[in-house]
This record gives C-alpha cells, structure tokens and sequence, in this order.
C-alpha cells in the first residue's frame, strides 16, 4: 500500500486527485458556511422565523444526503456543480442546527449586559451572540467536514473522472488493490488534517475561553 501510495505521488495521479476532491468538498463546505450560519443566527434569534422555516427544515434535515443524489445529478448534471451542490447539502445541517444551539444558549446575563450598554440588534450578534456561540459553530463545522469527506467519496464514484473517490473506485474494478487502499489511506489523512485545522483555527479565534 505505501509503495502504490508513494508511485502514486511520484506520477503525480495522487496530487490531480486531491486537488480535484478538495476543490469540491471545500467549496461545497464554504457554501454551506455562509448559508447557514447567518441562517441559523435569524433562527434563534427571532421566533417568527422559526416558526416558518422549522417545519420545513425538519422535513429535509431527516432525508440523507446520498439518497438525493440521483435527483442532484438529473437537475444539475453529472459534472462538479451537483458534487458541489449535495455537499453543500450534507454540510449545511450540522452547522445549521449547531449556530442554532449555540446562539439560543449564549448566557442571558451577558445579552443583558450588551443591551444595558446600548448595544442595538446588530452589534449586538457580531459583539455578543456570534463569539459566545463560536465554540457550538466550530462543533458543527467539524462534524460538517467528516460529512463532506463521506458524501465527497460518494459523489466522485458516479460520473467523475478525478477525485479520490473515483481513484478508489476505478482501483477497485481494475483489481489496483494497493492503489486502492492507498487512496482510502489518503482520504483517512486528509479528514484528520483538516479536523486538526479546525481545531487550530478555534483556539485562535476563542482565545477568550478558559483552558481546560
């Protein structure tokens, strides 16, 4: 296996499949940030919101994100956009309901506090709301991550002609057997470095927390 993997890198196969299956799951993952996140401060923030979308959120966060991916491909295509699209999918859930969670359980002493001091709605959630609730997002965006890596895998085993999951794949039915454990190794490496990441970005951005 690390003699495939090491051929691998020296071809360059293996550098063409990361780049490929990153561009898409990180791309996927950014989108569903920056929809979710704000969408999830309005959600717990104001119960008129919640009421609406709610019901109908509940609906689509218990349909599994591979089971869409027939109607994601007829609709989008088979190439990068409906790749992209369904992690975005996978991924907007757990930092969706984790930015709810978060933002519903900021101390009401601190809110208290910020409002006493004249801080309006908007300040308030930059200032308050969004740092006190950072550590619950970061929780989301690394469950959000393992999910990319596990929809990514899927995705590229239909209709991709790079990835790491088409690299597993294509190995698996040319009988590649080290090959194909060297690109599931891979993916293993890859999801524990960017979990490590997250973890690295947190600490910088929450320095404010307690050490435990």
């Amino acid at each position: 296996m690390l003699s495939a993997l090491w051929q691998l890198t020296l071809s360059g196969d293996l550098w063409i499949s990361i780049d490929a299956s990153l561009h898409r799951s990180l791309t996927g993952l950014l989108v569903a940030v920056s929809i979710a996140v704000p969408l999830g401060l309005l959600i717990a923030w104001y119960s008129a919101v919640a009421e609406v979308l709610s019901p109908l959120l509940a609906i689509f966060l218990n349909t599994a994100a591979v089971a869409l991916l027939p109607v994601f491909t007829l609709i989008l295509g088979i190439g990068d956009l409906s790749k992209i699209a369904i992690i975005g999918y996978a991924c907007f859930w757990p930092i969706l309901y984790n930015t709810i969670s978060g933002a519903r359980t900021v101390d009401p002493l601190l809110i208290k506090s910020a409002r006493s001091l004249g801080l309006k709605d908007f300040k308030l959630f930059y200032k308050v709301i969004v740092p006190a609730a950072l550590p619950t997002i970061f929780t989301g965006l690394r469950l959000a991550t393992a999910a990319s890596m596990l929809v990514l895998i899927t995705t590229e085993y239909v209709g991709a002609k790079a990835g790491l999951g088409y690299l597993i794949i294509s190995s698996q039915f040319n009988f590649q057997i080290p090959q194909m454990y060297a690109g599931i190794l891979t993916v293993s490496i890859i999801g524990l470095g960017l979990n490590y990441l997250l973890v690295f970005v947190e600490s910088r951005v929450t320095k404010w927390r307690p050490k435990q």
